[in-house]
């Protein structure tokens, strides 16, 4: 290995190490990408301007042509549900369903579904919020576990499910080729995994400090009576069960739908079916909010994925990629660790396979492996090591939306979000490398 591969391998362990802790201090992701990509550049072999010009901005530009519409759809999706309260509707449902004595699971339950449907994790979590609060005072369970009940229930299970019209599965679908539904299977055994473990941990875990003495205590801020109208739980779950249908049907074996139009299909029937519990004055302006949203959420995004584009331009990124082809084991393992390893430092699960999917997809693939197992576990392992405390949705929900510390809270979203999935990706990866064939 030469001194310039050397100097390259460095400069990029380096800006890995800053786009961490800088956007943990919270530093603004546009100056912290901009400025790893350069220290990249100057030390990959790559002329500092061209690389700003053309490999960060392709891979920014290209990440935006690719997926905006995505984004679009989804976030106009969210803001229905929102503004007709069509999320809520869903989740108290499906909480009055399974009653006090299950309402730990019901909570990652409701926002697994809502979630599944093409609900943005960030509307799920504020619309479930308000009803677990009420849950966990009737119950006497400690406040501070509200989060990992959120977070586990929207950003684990049923972010990364077959079929489910979230980002994480549009991605890997556009680099490698495949559909939504891609690993249907052995995808479905590792989800079903993810939800009786993370369930299981999450009851004892907080029984536990339960017993110990721990109990509710509600903050100055805690607003327990709602008077809003809400829609019938089953009416509001329609636009939902017709959207997974319509971006998964097939003809042929072709998708008859495009995944964006679906997504938007199902938002116009939640403003349809549910109108009457909206302002209809309001639309143009709610949508307009929609569509502000949405830029800013996919620019987060690609000010990521441009890093990854002057990565891979660099010197050292033929060696790395060879070094993870070479881990032992499984192919899959390697998709598995370079995913998981590349949205942990993202601290996103989709701008880690935004830069993943293009980069070590092909890679894979030349080597025989089935583009199906590689969607499958990619989307898996994304769910992992994202979770990690600079993650945005993690520091929303915690801080922002539960108003807990990390200190209090993040021990157990640890558990149900990162390790639970880490596990989960070592069963895809044992599934899909001895059953490959299965549908």
């Amino acid at each position: 290995m030469n001194g310039s591969v050397l100097l390259s391998i460095l400069g990029i362990l380096v800006s890995l190490g800053l786009l961490v802790v800088l956007i943990m201090r919270g530093i603004n992701i546009y100056v912290v990408a901009l400025l790893c990509s350069s220290i990249v550049a100057l030390t990959g072999g790559i002329n500092l301007y061209d690389g700003l010009k053309e490999s960060y901005m392709g891979g920014f530009v290209g990440f935006f042509k690719a997926n905006f519409l995505i984004f679009l759809t989804g976030t106009i999706m969210g803001k229905a549900y929102e503004i007709t309260n069509g999320a809520k509707a869903i989740a108290k449902m499906i909480i009055n369903k399974f009653g006090p004595s299950m309402a730990l699971i019901s909570i990652p339950l409701a926002c697994g579904i809502i979630s599944y449907g093409g609900v943005s994790v960030f509307v799920a979590s504020f619309a479930v919020f308000p009803i677990a609060l009420e849950v966990f005072k009737q119950a006497g369970y400690p406040r501070r576990f509200i989060p990992a009940a959120l977070t586990f229930g929207c950003s684990t299970w049923a972010m990364v499910a077959p079929g489910a019209p979230q980002i994480h599965n549009a991605v890997p679908a556009s680099a490698l080729g495949t559909d939504l539904m891609a690993g249907t299977v052995n995808g479905f055994i590792s989800i079903l995994f993810i939800l009786i473990l993370g369930c299981t941990i999450l009851i004892k875990v907080v029984n536990r400090a339960k017993a110990k003495g721990e109990t509710f205590v509600a903050k100055s801020i805690d607003v327990f009576h709602d008077d809003a109208q809400y829609p019938g739980g089953l009416t509001a779950l329609v636009p939902l069960f017709i959207t997974i249908f319509v971006i998964n049907m097939k003809i042929d074996g072709k998708v008859l739908v495009p995944l964006e139009f679906g997504v938007f299909l199902g938002s116009l029937i939640v403003i349809l079916l549910l109108n009457k519990y909206q302002d209809n004055s309001k639309i143009f302006y709610n949508l307009g909010e929609a569509c502000k949203q949405s830029v800013v959420s996919i620019s987060n995004t690609c000010a990521v994925v441009g890093f990854g584009a002057v990565v891979k331009a660099s010197v050292a990124f033929p060696v790395i990629i060879d070094a993870m082809l070479g881990i032992p084991g499984p192919p899959l393992a390697g998709v598995a660790i370079g995913t998981t390893v590349i949205a942990g430092i993202c601290g996103s699960a989709s701008g880690g396979l935004g830069i993943a999917a293009p980069l070590l997809g092909p890679a894979y693939l030349a080597l025989g492996v089935p583009a199906a197992s590689i969607h499958r576990v990619m989307t898996i392992s994304s769910a992992a090591l994202d979770s990690l405390p600079h993650n945005g949705y993690i520091v929303t929900v915690t801080n922002g939306l539960c108003n807990e510390s990390h200190k209090d809270a993040y021990g157990l979203v640890f558990w149900l979000t990162v390790v639970v999935p880490a596990i989960a990706s070592i069963l895809a990866v044992i599934l899909f490398s001895l059953f490959p064939n299965w549908p």
